[in-house]
């Protein structure tokens, strides 16, 4: 009896070693596990930062690359004229302009085939029903793009830099008629102070004159804004018609068309220039930055699109208008007046709470 109880009383012993070993293990690994949960999670926090910082970086790349190409792109159109004159075809700069686009679309496209290889939605070759709608915008395009050249004669470069906001106002209103999409009230008063504010920008008070441009002027930058809206909600109309297309396929078959209306307007405009002088006869360093500038400046609002957001865009084009009047000080003897100043002023705010009352929409 005594030795079964002191044996008993030895396996109870036994048995809360265990029961302590036990606890102690599983405290080990409850540790462990709340040491790999804090490890992970500080992984995690790591992680999330570095792409937080890398989106940040390629958020300001894509911001500073916008507001220097399209504050650069009206100074470059004046600074490549010679005495006042273009002494290169505008036509063919038009059309190496929509040459360079097509070859970005390409190595585009093609960088996607190596990595995804040719899919239904990224391959170039097409039915008719869905090529024939591209040589309507591409058409818009090639007016408003000439426009540009021949509306310097009325304006200076950060007249310009303002007029062009027009095409925002053209852009809202052919959205309700087109597409009938609503439009906020934001949205509505922002086009009445965006009007407001590209008229003040272009008062004159060291003139006859009331306003700094000219009749003609303002003719030729209304037109290019319907041209420019037009074409802009009807390009859009055709990328959603078949959303799952590759945008890049889409530019390639636009800019095609685009050199080919291009071509033909060298033959119609310029024939006797290219025939006699060369295709780039006159071209200078300046020319082909222009170039470059024009080709680029689409592909910088794509980025932006893709990697930043509108707000991105509404800095870049306000920031722009005043660096455009500023380089233009120093390069053309341009007059900083405070009519200019409360203008891009007004303009900054009437694109800024248009682009808020579309995020509201």
């Amino acid at each position: 009896m005594e030795y079964r109880k002191i044996r008993d009383e030895g396996d109870d012993k036994e048995t809360g070693i265990e029961d302590v070993e036990s606890l102690r293990e599983k405290s080990v690994l409850l540790s462990g596990a709340v040491l790999d949960n804090r490890l992970a999670s500080v992984g995690e926090t790591k992680t999330d930062s570095h792409r937080a910082k890398a989106k940040w970086k390629l958020k300001s790349v894509v911001t500073l690359a916008l507001t220097i190409l399209t504050s650069s792109q009206a100074i470059l159109i004046v600074w490549s004229k010679r005495a006042g004159k273009y002494e290169y075809s505008v036509t063919t700069a038009n059309f190496l302009v929509e040459t360079l686009k097509c070859a970005i679309s390409l190595v585009a496209l093609a960088r996607i085939w190596k990595k995804e290889g040719v899919t239904e939605d990224n391959r170039l070759s097409t039915t008719l029903d869905e090529v024939i709608v591209y040589p309507i915008p591409a058409a818009l395009y090639l007016v408003k793009n000439l426009l540009q050249y021949y509306i310097f004669a009325y304006v200076d470069a950060p007249g310009y830099q303002i007029l062009k906001n027009l095409n925002i106002i053209s852009t809202g209103v052919l959205y309700r008629i087109i597409l009938k999409k609503r439009l906020s009230e934001i949205q509505w008063a922002a086009f009445i102070l965006l009007t407001a504010g590209c008229t003040t920008a272009q008062l004159n008070s060291n003139s006859d004159r009331v306003l700094q441009t000219p009749f003609q002027g303002w003719v030729m930058a209304i037109v290019m804004a319907l041209l420019s809206g037009f074409a802009g909600v009807y390009t859009e109309a055709i990328i959603k018609k078949r959303p799952s297309r590759n945008i890049n396929v889409q530019n390639f078959w636009l800019y095609i068309f685009g050199m080919g209306f291009n071509a033909i307007a060298i033959l119609v405009q310029d024939f006797d220039a290219v025939m006699n002088k060369g295709f780039l006869h006159g071209y200078s360093p300046i020319t082909v930055l222009m170039i470059f500038n024009h080709a680029l400046s689409g592909i910088a609002v794509s980025m932006v699109m893709k990697y930043a957001d509108n707000i991105v865009k509404v800095y870049s084009t306000s920031v722009a208008m005043l660096l455009t009047a500023v380089v233009s000080v120093y390069l053309f003897g341009f007059h900083l007046s405070l009519a200019f100043f409360l203008g891009t002023t007004v303009v900054s705010v009437a694109i800024y709470l248009h682009s808020a009352g579309k995020m509201q929409r």
